[in-house]
């Protein structure tokens, strides 16, 4: 959960002021830890939730799969360079799903 600025300014100048941390954390509604981990930290701003660069453009692995569709698995990872299962969990995603031909 994130705090906003304005409490954790509040909670700080409430121990600077002359309040215990636990009489802090019970009175703003956060744990001990948490207060510890905000008196020691450079900055009090929040941080900001960065999101997650992926490898795999999934419409270069459309083209890619129709374009190649016999290829296995670890030879489309090598050309992407990834792992095999994130070659797979990609596919997946696109939903290319290779069936083999019922012949037994």
């Amino acid at each position: 959960m994130t705090y906003s600025l304005d409490l954790r300014e509040a909670a700080l100048s409430y121990i600077k002021k002359g309040g215990s941390k636990v009489e802090a954390s019970r009175l703003f509604g956060f744990s001990r830890n948490t207060l510890y981990r905000w008196l020691n930290a450079d900055a009090l701003a929040p941080k900001q939730a960065g999101f997650r660069h992926r490898k795999i453009d999934k419409a270069a692995l459309k083209k890619h799969t129709e374009e190649h569709p016999d290829m296995f698995l670890h030879e489309r990872a090598e050309v992407f360079g990834v792992h095999t299962s994130s070659i797979s969990r990609a596919l997946k995603t696109v939903k290319i799903v290779k069936k083999k031909s019922g012949a037994i």
